[in-house]
């Protein structure tokens, strides 16, 4: 029996990569089709939303949502990969910073601000990776690029020899790099920083809450959303007629509807027939969920 269509939030535990979690899917819901929208490092744990079958059409659209993390910064110590994996670089006593001035430090952190991404992260430069330029020892320089900061809040400073250990939460924008922060803060205070847990609370609308572990996943495979669910979830609605669902379905254009970005074309028995976007005075197709020829 072919695997049905959806997503399924998982908390990916440490020490393997977003791709291991998707391998490991493949084995339990029996398909090829499977994908993963936005990477989570080896060492970072939390939520990773995996598609299935024709789920993956969508991933790409859930990766520009935003992302809410745990993480623990040190500060005192600058590594190779700016998380607690890489070679100590250097280490600068922090032993003088005040609660103050770290909160100044990191107040200076949000809002919209122009971060340069990890030389560790999967941007690609002349096409390789970064991470695989920086590991074969050639120095990278990404360009800085704009992210937002909605939140950037300390919960908890420990003192720990001549290192600061901060135990903080961020919301921010997709594509923000929380290593990148953490570099930031350290460079800021003159004493050097980087990430030593990392975990990811939120994709999205997707939570924690609603996440599987993969030994749960591998005792019982479900989805935590059908397709129709994740599209609903994730969009707005826009109810079709009976002749606009069968135009949908063919891949032509409606009248626009007046929604802003892309939302989930419905039939009148709640089957999401494609998501489309606004263009002037017609729609356009981003994905026909369901096409006429399926």
């Amino acid at each position: 029996m072919n695997a049905q269509p959806g997503l399924v939030i998982v908390d990916k535990p440490a020490g393997i990569t977003s791709h291991d979690v998707v391998s490991r899917c493949r084995r339990f819901f029996s398909t090829r089709k499977v994908g993963h929208a936005g990477t989570l490092d080896p060492m970072a744990t939390g939520v990773l939303v995996i598609g299935i079958e024709r789920a993956t059409k969508i991933l790409g659209l859930l990766t520009t949502s935003a992302k809410a993390y745990a993480a623990t910064i040190r500060l005192g110590q600058t590594t190779s990969t700016e998380d607690a994996e890489g070679e100590a670089l250097q280490t600068v006593s922090a032993v003088h910073l005040t609660d103050s001035q770290i909160a100044d430090a990191v107040s200076g952190l949000r809002g919209d601000i122009a971060q340069v991404p990890s030389a560790v992260s999967a941007i690609k430069v002349a096409g390789k990776r970064s991470y695989q330029l920086a590991r074969e020892g050639h120095a990278v320089e990404l360009p800085a690029r704009p992210v937002r900061i909605d939140r950037f809040e300390v919960l908890d400073v420990r003192r720990v020899g001549d290192f600061v250990d901060l135990d903080v939460e961020v919301d921010c924008s997709a594509g923000t790099y929380i290593r990148a922060l953490a570099r930031d803060l350290g460079n800021v205070l003159g004493v050097g920083g980087h990430l030593t847990a990392l975990r990811r609370t939120r994709a999205g609308r997707f939570g924690l809450d609603q996440a599987r572990t993969l030994e749960e996943l591998g005792d019982a495979p479900q989805l935590s959303y059908s397709l129709d669910e994740a599209c609903l979830q994730s969009f707005p609605r826009r109810d079709l007629t009976p002749d606009e669902e069968l135009d949908v379905s063919h891949g032509r254009p409606l009248v626009s509807a007046g929604i802003d970005g892309v939302y989930a074309a419905t039939a009148p028995d709640g089957r999401v027939i494609a998501l489309l976007q606004d263009s002037g005075q017609r729609t356009r197709s981003v994905v026909v969920i369901r096409p006429a020829t399926l």
